[in-house]
Parts: C-alpha cells; sequence; structure tokens
C-alpha cells in the first residue's frame, strides 16, 4: 500500500469498513463510514442531547417539553403517569348540540342560527322567519312556509295580507316573479 496512513475504519462493530473521507460524530467523537454516520445508523448514545425534538404525548396530543440532557421517553412517560389529561372513561364534547325550536324538528345543528325576530335556535330548514312561523310581537307573519309558498301559486294571496314595509313589499315582489 502507498498510503498506509490515509483513512481511517468505521467504528460500526459490523463494518469495520476502511474510508478515505470518515466523518466523526460530533457527540461520540468516533469515525464512522458514509452508511453509519447518522445518530440513528450507529446508535450513538449521546444523540438524545444534540437531537432536539418535542416529544408529543401519545394519549393526549400534547407537547411535553424536555429539558437538556433529558431521556424523552422518561419525561413522556412521567407525564402520562402524573399531568395527563387524558381519561379514557371520560365522554367525548357532542358536537351537534344547538336543537331546532321548531315544533315537531329534532334535528341538531353545530352552529347556533338565532332568528333575530324571535331569537330562537333553528337547524339549516327553519332558520328563515317564513318557514318557522316566526311570532314576532306576538302575531305571526305567515301560516305556511317560504317554500311552500313557492310551490304553491294560490298561496300568494296571504302574502299580500302582510304589514306594508320595505322588507314584505320586497319579498312579494320575488314572489310574484317566481311564481309567474
Amino acid at each position: 500500500m502507498e498510503f498506509p496512513d490515509l483513512g481511517k475504519h468505521c467504528s460500526e462493530k459490523t463494518c469495520k469498513q476502511l474510508d478515505f473521507l470518515p466523518v466523526k460524530c460530533d457527540m461520540c467523537k468516533q469515525d464512522f463510514c458514509k452508511d453509519h454516520f447518522i445518530y440513528a445508523a450507529h446508535k450513538c448514545p449521546c444523540a438524545f442531547q444534540k437531537d432536539v425534538q418535542v416529544p408529543v404525548c401519545p394519549l393526549c396530543n400534547i407537547p411535553i417539553p424536555i429539558k437538556k440532557g433529558q431521556v424523552p421517553d422518561v419525561v413522556v412517560g412521567d407525564h402520562m403517569d402524573q399531568d395527563c389529561g387524558y381519561h379514557p372513561g371520560k365522554k367525548k364534547e357532542k358536537i351537534f348540540t344547538y336543537r331546532c325550536s321548531k315544533e315537531g324538528c329534532k334535528k341538531k345543528e353545530m352552529l347556533q342560527m338565532v332568528c333575530a325576530q324571535c331569537h330562537g335556535n333553528f337547524c339549516i330548514q327553519h332558520r328563515h322567519p317564513l318557514d318557522h312561523s316566526c311570532r314576532h310581537r306576538s302575531r305571526p307573519t305567515i301560516k305556511a312556509g317560504c317554500s311552500s309558498v313557492t310551490a304553491s301559486p294560490k298561496l300568494l294571496g296571504d302574502f299580500h295580507t302582510l304589514a306594508p314595509g320595505r322588507l314584505a313589499q320586497r319579498l312579494r315582489y320575488w314572489l310574484t316573479r317566481l311564481v309567474l
């Protein structure tokens, strides 16, 4: 051999390959070949000191802060034993909590839809004042819903009995255009 001092053997026990461009691990200070210089490849015992990761609790999905030099598995285990807010017997929160105030309707919605006139909570189907027989100022605006008025032209006469107002005029105008 012409250059006997050139290169170093890989420090991995199973490899021992002669490498002319070895890489020195910055934690354990040993020389490794291109295949074993990564912490995980040579199972570096000091890697947890340099490898900065924030472990997440597998039960409550909360990141667990660790100090330098601590083993993440031990810290997460301590959290699970003492501070974890996950309780397997506890019921999950209900998503659909807002029940429709219309008589006979049992639908529940995720979002609250409050009528501006009667302040009742309604589902998507009954959210408009005409669809839930809204009683604003203690009298109903109309007996039939909006959807039944557009379907049946004979109910259009009931709309002309509404109190005069800008909204009622606009509604009458659009209903006559839809029916005709």
